[in-house]
């Protein structure tokens, strides 16, 4: 370093990077594709990717019910740059993605990059060295150590941390007591008599597994639910994938033919026509949840319609299931087979709270005793998006904050006060718009491109300020209230669990806008903290030559060529 009249500058040309330790928490989607994204653009860095779990795939490892299954298209819900053509069904089984997931981290050769069961317990940024200090568990043995990272990646999920329902005497039931996430693999349902409490996604998926087989089955929730009709038939008469749609064959549960596998395999262009018509069509569900639009309107009365002919006209059953808030206003869930295992004689419905659990079952706020052999809680998850373990920044601990405040984030990916600190959906993500796949890869690209700006600009700290943070949260509490998600009534993820409230899950806008949000880096919103004594912003530019010119291999007119 050369210093003249305080100013301190690299003696090493433009373009020269610093070496730098990024550790990411999680390897599911997010976690994997984060390990590729930074192998493609970084170089002079070393990373590490803690996980809790004993392998790879984050939610596709832990949720493995009966049924359990993908609602967006399997040939969406992968990642551009690892096509599988040979999906077995139409929405993947989680198995399926399971082993994708863990066929990835084998063969491009992640696993050196990642450490199975340890878990980061806390995080405390250092503001002296500029990186952030952590503790992390080893699960096997217990043992707890310290590392440090340049870049913090947090791409633990939001559906990811389970909860028991919240309600008294849970611990006094002497039968079988299951979560959908946690689920018993020696758990045999056949001739008991078993209550499904939630019908949110897995309530909706598990309920016409166990149905047949379930000696008696009573199904408790609160709040009613959109049930969606199978989406390929809505596609294929008022989509723009009809076309495509109506060159595949698959059978009554969606399972692909042989010879549409053999094609799709076989036939490049055959694919990418069907690939993008899907892709398009997950796009283009965005104008449903404008709230009071002629799309809501007609989606509404259509969903409507389906589910009264599903439920068999049973007018009790469609006052307790059917809606009366907009379409959106909860997660639209497709159920194969679920409004029909409802109509079942061994299947009885309790739209109630639930007072409390009590040794031979559940009592509802009626007084009403359902005794039974088993219960099944497909209750979700903490969607509060307050962190699981400590993370200390400039003010404080993000969890007291989060547990006060409503979680604010910068384009979901940045905190306000916590330097180099980066989340794959956060706060208003796009978490509810299709395929996480494809999102996760633009959010890793636009971190990526931050973490790179910072290693070749002699950048020590970048934090989005907080002036921006509260605009971008301004923007989102002003827009929600055209969409469905914020109507009052429903209780819903998308609200953390409430009737009303604001709408921290989802990204206010469609697909698109989120991608198009994502192309640009703007700097303007961000604090720097620059490395060096003096502190120059530009003291990278070093010593006056480039990278681009020393490298004996490189092309110095490559701009003739653009």
């Amino acid at each position: 370093m050369a210093q003249i009249n305080g100013h301190v500058e690299a003696e090493q040309p433009l373009g020269s990077t610093r070496h730098i330790r990024i550790v990411g928490i999680g390897a599911g989607a997010s976690g994997l594709n984060l390990i590729r994204t930074l192998r493609l653009n970084l170089s002079d860095y070393e990373v590490v990717v803690y996980e809790k779990n004993a392998d790879v795939g984050g939610t596709w490892l832990e949720n493995r019910y009966p049924g359990c299954r993908c609602d967006v298209p399997s040939h969406s819900y992968q990642f551009s740059w690892r096509q599988k053509k040979d999906w077995p069904n139409f929405f993947s089984g989680a198995e399926d993605i399971r082993e994708y997931l863990c066929r990835i981290c084998d063969e491009e050769g992640m696993r050196d990059s990642i450490k199975t069961s340890h878990q980061v317990v806390s995080a405390q940024w250092d503001e002296k060295d500029g990186r952030w200090e952590l503790v992390v568990r080893d699960l096997e043995t217990g043992e707890e150590f310290g590392d440090y990272a340049t870049f913090l990646v947090n791409g633990t999920g939001f559906l990811n941390t389970w909860k028991w329902p919240a309600v008294n005497g849970l611990d006094s039931f002497q039968g079988r007591l299951i979560h959908t996430a946690r689920w018993s693999k020696d758990f045999d349902h056949t001739s008991k008599t078993i209550a499904v409490i939630g019908n949110g996604s897995s309530g909706i998926q598990v309920l016409p597994e166990l149905q047949p087989g379930a000696e008696k089955l009573y199904h408790v929730f609160r709040t009613p639910t959109w049930v969606l009709p199978p989406r390929i038939q809505m596609w294929k008469v008022m989509g723009q994938a009809g076309e495509i749609l109506s060159k595949i064959q698959m059978d009554a549960q969606e399972n692909f033919s042989q010879e549409t596998i053999d094609r799709l395999q076989s036939d490049p262009e055959f694919y990418r026509e069907f690939v993008k018509k899907v892709e398009m069509e997950v796009n283009n569900a965005f104008p449903v949840v404008l709230a009071n639009s002629p799309v809501q309107a007609f989606a509404r009365a259509k969903v409507t319609e389906y589910m009264t002919l599903m439920l068999g006209g049973d007018q009790e059953l469609c006052k307790a299931l059917i809606p009366d808030f907009p379409l959106g206003c909860r997660r639209m869930t497709p159920g194969h087979g679920y409004l029909q295992a409802l109509t079942k004689p061994n299947v009885e419905v309790r739209r109630s709270d639930i007072k409390r659990v009590v040794p031979e079952g559940i009592e509802l706020a009626s007084g009403e005793v359902l005794k039974v052999d088993a219960i099944v809680c497909a209750t979700g998850f903490d969607t509060s998006f307050c962190p699981r373990f400590p993370i200390i920044g400039r003010d404080g601990n993000l969890q007291d904050k989060w547990r006060k405040e409503t979680p604010k984030a910068y384009m979901s990916c940045a905190v306000a006060g916590l330097p180099n600190y980066f989340m794959l959906f956060g706060p208003n993500g796009p978490i509810g718009h299709g395929s996480v796949f494809t999102l996760a890869e633009h959010i890793a690209k636009y971190i990526t491109s931050v973490i790179e700006k910072c290693q070749t600009e002699s950048v020590k700290a970048v934090v989005p300020s907080a002036a921006a943070v509260d605009d971008y949260f301004e923007h989102i509490t002003a827009f929600m209230p055209r969409t469905t998600w914020a109507a009052p009534g429903g209780r819903s993820w998308f609200k953390n669990g409430r009737p009303d409230g604001p709408v921290t899950a989802l990204h206010p806008g469609s697909r698109i806008h989120f991608f198009h949000m994502l192309e640009r880096f703007r700097g303007e919103d961000w604090e720097y903290v620059y490395l060096g004594g003096g502190g120059n912003r530009f003291g990278y530019l070093g010593n006056g030559f480039s990278t681009k010119e020393l490298d004996p291999r490189g092309d110095t007119t490559w701009y003739l060529d653009l």
